[in-house]
């Protein structure tokens, strides 16, 4: 029960890596607002989490995490409904698989912005009430960006994906910096080859999976519940110490 008391926003909570992490913050006491573009998915997950029975509870609000004036929403809505805010995991991300002279500016500019611009924005707009909590409560807080291995080793047709999420990481280390003074920690998960609707795809095709398991020193592709268990570690007091890191979670694939 890590977060017991603890009121957490996930982006792109209604599947894979975001849908894990939200059901693994409520389910150590966490409430939970879910945050994405379609409210089906996002009920779905908060009906995962009502099923659990335990502590934890899911709210949901539809948003564009790309447009200012939705995020302004969603703080006011937190802050008005919880008046407090203790953990932020931002997750939301798309990608296409398109060969550099291939791509056309439209999805260099859509993948840029949820995935990287959607975190200036959250981040900056949610950080206000993260930073007046800390003022009447020093208590854990913290951010966890979801980055990728992608933005340490480039990928053959995803340079606008491992483009943005370079900069996430490199994000992450100024935001550390910048709000340390105020006790908020910053960190990024930098997941590889896991099972999410981003990958479904390629992991249809039977070639790229093995290619994949052969490249990877653990030989198997991850899920997205192994990724939330750092997330939640990264969120919680137990990472008390770490600020401005970037953490692999990709089976090894660096290594090899």
């Amino acid at each position: 029960m890590r977060f017991s008391n603890a009121v957490a926003v996930v982006t792109g909570g209604g599947s894979g890596i975001g849908r894990a992490t939200a059901i693994r913050l409520a389910q150590e006491g966490a409430a939970v607002v879910l945050v994405g573009r379609t409210a089906a998915k996002l009920e779905e997950t908060a009906q995962a989490i009502e099923r659990l029975g335990g502590a934890g509870r899911a709210e949901v609000f539809a948003a564009d995490v790309t447009k200012r004036e939705q995020v302004e929403a969603v703080a006011e809505y937190i802050r008005r409904r919880h008046g407090d805010l203790h953990v932020l995991v931002n997750n939301a991300g798309i990608s296409t698989h398109t060969k550099w002279l291939e791509l056309t500016e439209q999805e260099w500019d859509d993948v840029q912005q949820v995935n990287m611009k959607s975190v200036f924005l959250v981040s900056q707009t949610l950080a206000p009430l993260m930073i007046e909590g800390a003022k009447r409560e020093r208590v854990n807080r913290a951010i966890v960006n979801v980055a990728s291995l992608s933005g340490h080793q480039a990928g053959a047709h995803i340079p606008h994906y491992s483009a943005a999420k370079a900069g996430v990481i490199s994000l992450t280390k100024s935001l550390a910096l910048e709000l340390a003074p105020h006790g908020i920690r910053v960190n990024s998960v930098s997941p590889g080859f896991v099972e999410t609707p981003l990958t479904e795809r390629g992991l249809q095709n039977e070639r790229f999976v093995k290619a994949i398991e052969r490249n990877t020193a653990l030989r198997r592709v991850g899920t997205p519940e192994e990724i939330a268990n750092v997330i939640a570690f990264l969120a919680s007091a137990e990472a008390s110490y770490m600020t401005g890191s970037d953490v692999l979670v990709d089976g090894g694939w660096l290594i090899t």
